[in-house]
């Protein structure tokens, strides 16, 4: 199995790691992973996967996380745009809408 195709489901399980937590707020989390049917592994290795998906950690550190994305989307938005512009080097270089719907094999 390539390390491609693996993931913390069927990855093979041959290394562990201990972390020391306070007892009420691992209870507290354990409770609350139980009402979902998940182990505090579980739930830790959900963690790992969807920080491996993400290449990062799987939520924002901001509490202002709305906002956040929104001017992130924006900004990207506004970067790809830019980089399409920025990519027309000469009249040939545009491509129509419908050449553009047949290479994305689009149906109009």
């Amino acid at each position: 199995m390539s390390m491609q195709n693996m993931n913390t489901v069927n990855a093979p399980k041959t290394s562990s790691f201990q972390m020391r937590i306070n007892p009420e707020i691992k209870s507290q989390a354990e409770s609350i992973f139980a009402t979902y049917g998940l182990s505090l592994t579980d739930a830790v290795n959900i963690f790992i996967q969807q920080s491996l998906n993400v290449k990062g950690l799987p939520f924002l550190l901001s509490p202002e996380n709305a906002e956040y994305m929104k001017a992130k989307s924006v900004q990207r938005l506004i970067s790809e745009i830019q980089s399409g512009w920025d990519s027309v080097k000469s009249e040939s270089d545009w491509v129509s809408e419908e050449d553009a719907y047949k290479l994305l094999e689009a149906d109009v």
